[in-house]
Protein backbone atom coordinates (compact mmCIF):
# COMPACT_ATOMS: atom_id res chain seq x y z
CA UNK A 1 0.00 0.00 0.00
CA UNK A 2 1.42 3.32 -0.78
CA UNK A 3 2.13 5.75 2.17
CA UNK A 4 -0.54 8.51 2.40
CA UNK A 5 2.55 11.03 2.97
CA UNK A 6 5.23 10.95 1.28
CA UNK A 7 9.01 12.74 1.68
CA UNK A 8 11.56 12.99 -0.67
CA UNK A 9 14.64 15.12 0.34
CA UNK A 10 17.51 16.36 -2.70
CA UNK A 11 19.74 19.65 -2.10
CA UNK A 12 18.50 20.68 1.11
CA UNK A 13 14.80 20.44 -0.04
CA UNK A 14 12.32 18.34 1.60
CA UNK A 15 9.22 17.80 -0.40
CA UNK A 16 6.27 16.89 1.71
CA UNK A 17 3.39 15.00 -0.68
CA UNK A 18 0.34 14.19 1.19
CA UNK A 19 -0.72 11.40 -1.41
CA UNK A 20 -4.59 10.05 -0.83
CA UNK A 21 -5.54 11.40 -4.22
CA UNK A 22 -8.83 8.94 -4.26
CA UNK A 23 -10.20 10.87 -1.22
CA UNK A 24 -8.76 14.14 -2.09
CA UNK A 25 -6.00 14.19 -0.30
CA UNK A 26 -8.46 14.17 3.03
CA UNK A 27 -6.93 13.90 6.73
CA UNK A 28 -7.99 10.52 8.57
CA UNK A 29 -6.32 9.44 11.43
CA UNK A 30 -3.36 7.23 10.14
CA UNK A 31 -2.65 10.26 7.70
CA UNK A 32 -2.18 13.06 10.24
CA UNK A 33 -0.42 10.42 12.47
CA UNK A 34 1.92 10.32 9.81
CA UNK A 35 1.62 13.95 8.68
CA UNK A 36 2.99 14.66 11.85
CA UNK A 37 6.06 12.34 12.28
CA UNK A 38 7.03 13.49 8.67
CA UNK A 39 7.13 17.54 9.80
CA UNK A 40 8.65 16.82 13.05
CA UNK A 41 11.11 15.13 11.29
CA UNK A 42 12.16 17.85 8.51
CA UNK A 43 11.69 20.66 11.29
CA UNK A 44 14.68 18.61 13.31
CA UNK A 45 16.38 17.64 9.78
CA UNK A 46 19.84 19.87 9.87
CA UNK A 47 20.43 19.17 6.75
CA UNK A 48 16.78 20.31 5.32
CA UNK A 49 16.88 23.60 4.89
CA UNK A 50 13.52 24.44 2.99
CA UNK A 51 10.53 22.46 2.81
CA UNK A 52 7.99 22.41 -0.02
CA UNK A 53 4.52 21.06 0.90
CA UNK A 54 1.53 19.92 -1.36
CA UNK A 55 -0.42 17.16 -2.73
CA UNK A 56 -1.47 15.10 -5.53
CA UNK A 57 -4.23 14.67 -8.14
CA UNK A 58 -6.92 17.25 -8.12
CA UNK A 59 -6.55 18.03 -4.55
CA UNK A 60 -4.20 19.86 -2.28
CA UNK A 61 -6.19 18.73 0.78
CA UNK A 62 -9.78 18.69 1.80
CA UNK A 63 -9.08 18.57 5.23
CA UNK A 64 -10.36 16.09 7.83
CA UNK A 65 -11.74 12.78 6.23
CA UNK A 66 -15.59 13.21 6.57
CA UNK A 67 -15.97 9.29 5.87
CA UNK A 68 -14.25 8.78 8.80
CA UNK A 69 -15.55 11.45 10.59
CA UNK A 70 -18.75 10.18 10.49
CA UNK A 71 -17.96 6.51 11.32
CA UNK A 72 -16.55 7.79 14.45
CA UNK A 73 -19.46 10.01 15.29
CA UNK A 74 -21.59 7.30 15.46
CA UNK A 75 -19.21 5.51 17.71
CA UNK A 76 -19.20 4.81 20.92
CA UNK A 77 -16.34 7.13 21.83
CA UNK A 78 -16.99 10.15 19.33
CA UNK A 79 -15.21 12.02 21.71
CA UNK A 80 -11.70 10.80 19.98
CA UNK A 81 -12.94 13.50 16.90
CA UNK A 82 -11.98 16.43 18.61
CA UNK A 83 -8.99 15.25 20.42
CA UNK A 84 -7.62 14.68 17.26
CA UNK A 85 -7.29 19.08 17.31
CA UNK A 86 -4.89 18.72 20.13
CA UNK A 87 -3.15 15.23 19.52
CA UNK A 88 -2.74 15.71 15.42
CA UNK A 89 -3.86 19.12 13.65
CA UNK A 90 -2.19 21.95 16.31
CA UNK A 91 1.02 20.23 16.69
CA UNK A 92 1.28 19.53 13.00
CA UNK A 93 0.42 23.48 12.08
CA UNK A 94 2.68 24.66 15.15
CA UNK A 95 5.81 22.68 13.28
CA UNK A 96 4.62 24.05 10.00
CA UNK A 97 4.63 27.35 11.38
CA UNK A 98 7.48 27.68 13.87
CA UNK A 99 10.35 25.30 12.67
CA UNK A 100 13.44 27.55 11.89
CA UNK A 101 13.52 27.55 8.15
CA UNK A 102 11.36 28.47 5.23
CA UNK A 103 7.90 26.73 4.24
CA UNK A 104 6.50 26.99 1.18
CA UNK A 105 2.92 25.18 -0.22
CA UNK A 106 2.52 24.58 -3.82
CA UNK A 107 -0.96 24.55 -3.42
CA UNK A 108 -1.96 21.85 -7.19
CA UNK A 109 -5.60 22.21 -6.42
CA UNK A 110 -8.79 22.58 -3.62
CA UNK A 111 -7.48 23.33 -0.41
CA UNK A 112 -11.03 23.51 1.80
CA UNK A 113 -11.26 23.77 5.69
CA UNK A 114 -8.19 22.15 7.37
CA UNK A 115 -6.34 21.87 4.22
CA UNK A 116 -6.42 25.35 3.24
CA UNK A 117 -5.33 26.37 7.25
CA UNK A 118 -2.17 24.15 6.26
CA UNK A 119 -1.38 25.83 3.10
CA UNK A 120 -1.69 29.39 5.53
CA UNK A 121 0.91 27.91 7.87
CA UNK A 122 3.56 28.23 5.03
CA UNK A 123 5.41 31.22 4.43
CA UNK A 124 4.77 31.27 0.55
CA UNK A 125 1.96 29.86 -1.35
CA UNK A 126 2.06 29.74 -5.08
CA UNK A 127 -0.56 28.59 -7.06
CA UNK A 128 -1.65 26.38 -10.18
CA UNK A 129 -4.66 27.84 -11.90
CA UNK A 130 -6.77 24.91 -11.00
CA UNK A 131 -6.23 25.93 -7.18
CA UNK A 132 -9.54 26.97 -5.01
CA UNK A 133 -10.00 27.76 -1.17
CA UNK A 134 -12.74 27.12 0.79
CA UNK A 135 -12.78 27.68 4.83
CA UNK A 136 -15.61 25.22 5.34
CA UNK A 137 -15.89 24.78 8.93
CA UNK A 138 -19.39 26.58 9.73
CA UNK A 139 -20.65 24.61 6.65
CA UNK A 140 -20.79 21.62 8.27
CA UNK A 141 -21.43 23.30 11.84
CA UNK A 142 -17.46 23.78 13.25
CA UNK A 143 -15.63 26.20 14.53
CA UNK A 144 -12.37 26.50 12.51
CA UNK A 145 -9.09 25.24 13.82
CA UNK A 146 -5.74 24.29 12.51
CA UNK A 147 -4.61 27.86 13.38
CA UNK A 148 -6.97 29.47 10.76
CA UNK A 149 -8.38 31.75 12.89
CA UNK A 150 -4.95 33.60 13.43
CA UNK A 151 -3.65 33.17 9.89
CA UNK A 152 -6.47 33.84 8.11
CA UNK A 153 -7.16 37.88 9.84
CA UNK A 154 -3.74 38.56 8.93
CA UNK A 155 -4.13 37.95 5.23
CA UNK A 156 -6.89 39.58 4.53
CA UNK A 157 -7.60 41.35 7.42
CA UNK A 158 -10.42 40.60 10.23
CA UNK A 159 -13.79 41.21 8.09
CA UNK A 160 -12.61 39.35 4.76
CA UNK A 161 -11.53 36.42 7.37
CA UNK A 162 -15.02 36.61 8.99
CA UNK A 163 -16.79 36.63 5.93
CA UNK A 164 -15.09 33.73 4.61
CA UNK A 165 -15.50 31.96 7.57
CA UNK A 166 -19.33 32.63 7.85
CA UNK A 167 -19.97 32.58 4.12
CA UNK A 168 -17.50 29.74 3.34
CA UNK A 169 -17.56 30.00 -0.64
CA UNK A 170 -15.00 28.59 -3.11
CA UNK A 171 -12.29 31.36 -3.34
CA UNK A 172 -10.29 30.96 -6.98
CA UNK A 173 -6.88 30.98 -7.67
CA UNK A 174 -6.87 34.80 -9.24
CA UNK A 175 -9.28 35.86 -6.12
CA UNK A 176 -6.64 34.29 -3.52
CA UNK A 177 -3.99 36.06 -4.74
CA UNK A 178 -5.82 39.86 -5.01
CA UNK A 179 -7.27 39.51 -1.78
CA UNK A 180 -3.68 38.04 0.05
CA UNK A 181 -3.92 34.27 0.33
CA UNK A 182 -1.00 33.23 -2.04
CA UNK A 183 1.69 35.09 -3.59
CA UNK A 184 1.19 33.93 -7.11
CA UNK A 185 -1.01 31.86 -9.96
CA UNK A 186 0.98 29.55 -12.51
CA UNK A 187 -0.16 27.23 -14.93
CA UNK A 188 -0.67 23.61 -13.37
CA UNK A 189 2.17 21.97 -15.63
CA UNK A 190 4.61 25.02 -14.08
CA UNK A 191 3.72 24.64 -10.09
CA UNK A 192 5.77 22.02 -9.25
CA UNK A 193 8.67 23.16 -10.86
CA UNK A 194 8.69 26.61 -10.31
CA UNK A 195 7.40 25.52 -6.62
CA UNK A 196 11.28 23.39 -6.62
CA UNK A 197 12.94 26.35 -7.68
CA UNK A 198 11.95 28.57 -5.03
CA UNK A 199 12.50 25.90 -2.61
CA UNK A 200 16.23 25.60 -3.69
CA UNK A 201 17.00 28.89 -3.70
CA UNK A 202 15.59 29.33 -0.43
CA UNK A 203 17.29 26.18 0.73
CA UNK A 204 20.07 28.00 -0.68
CA UNK A 205 20.23 30.99 1.53
CA UNK A 206 21.44 32.15 4.67
CA UNK A 207 19.48 29.72 6.62
CA UNK A 208 20.34 30.92 10.25
CA UNK A 209 18.97 34.46 8.73
CA UNK A 210 15.60 33.32 7.30
CA UNK A 211 14.84 31.29 10.14
CA UNK A 212 15.43 34.67 11.73
CA UNK A 213 13.47 36.89 9.55
CA UNK A 214 10.79 34.39 10.12
CA UNK A 215 10.85 35.00 14.13
CA UNK A 216 10.76 38.76 13.42
CA UNK A 217 7.93 38.92 11.65
CA UNK A 218 5.82 35.92 13.65
CA UNK A 219 7.19 38.07 16.72
CA UNK A 220 6.06 41.31 15.53
CA UNK A 221 2.61 39.83 14.99
CA UNK A 222 1.81 39.72 18.67
CA UNK A 223 3.75 42.89 19.96
CA UNK A 224 4.72 46.25 20.46
CA UNK A 225 6.75 48.27 18.69
CA UNK A 226 9.50 48.71 21.18
CA UNK A 227 9.39 44.93 21.68
CA UNK A 228 9.91 44.30 18.19
CA UNK A 229 13.06 46.11 17.80
CA UNK A 230 14.83 45.17 20.71
CA UNK A 231 14.11 41.04 19.16
CA UNK A 232 15.00 42.44 16.27
CA UNK A 233 18.46 43.80 17.91
CA UNK A 234 18.86 40.14 19.42
CA UNK A 235 18.23 38.29 16.00
CA UNK A 236 20.57 41.09 14.41
CA UNK A 237 23.18 40.26 16.65
CA UNK A 238 23.07 36.31 16.28
CA UNK A 239 22.84 36.48 12.55
CA UNK A 240 25.73 38.81 12.45
CA UNK A 241 27.79 36.06 14.20
CA UNK A 242 27.14 33.63 11.79
CA UNK A 243 29.80 32.24 8.96
CA UNK A 244 27.13 33.34 5.97
CA UNK A 245 27.31 36.67 7.39
CA UNK A 246 30.66 36.77 7.58
CA UNK A 247 31.15 34.64 3.86
CA UNK A 248 28.89 37.27 2.00
CA UNK A 249 30.44 40.75 2.90
CA UNK A 250 33.92 38.99 1.97
CA UNK A 251 31.82 38.04 -1.19
CA UNK A 252 31.10 41.87 -1.36
CA UNK A 253 33.77 43.43 -1.15
CA UNK A 254 35.28 40.67 -3.66
CA UNK A 255 32.84 41.27 -6.19
CA UNK A 256 31.66 37.50 -5.85
CA UNK A 257 28.89 36.11 -5.18
CA UNK A 258 28.56 34.59 -1.64
CA UNK A 259 27.73 30.83 -0.75
CA UNK A 260 25.84 30.12 2.40
CA UNK A 261 26.29 27.30 4.30
CA UNK A 262 23.18 27.45 6.56
CA UNK A 263 25.57 27.92 9.72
Amino acid sequence: MTAPVLLETSDGVATITLNRPEAMNSLDVATKELLLEVVLDVAADERVRSVLLTGTGRAFCVGQDLKEHVEILRSDAPDALFRTVAEHYNPIVTALATMPKPVLAAVNGVAAGAGASLALACDLRILAEPARFNFAFAGIGLSCDTGTSWTLPRLVGREKALELLYLPSTVGAQEAVAIGLAGRVVPAEELMGLSYQVALRLAQGPTVALAAIRSAVSYAAEHSFAESLAHESTLMTRTGLTTDHRQAVEAFLAKTWPVFEGR
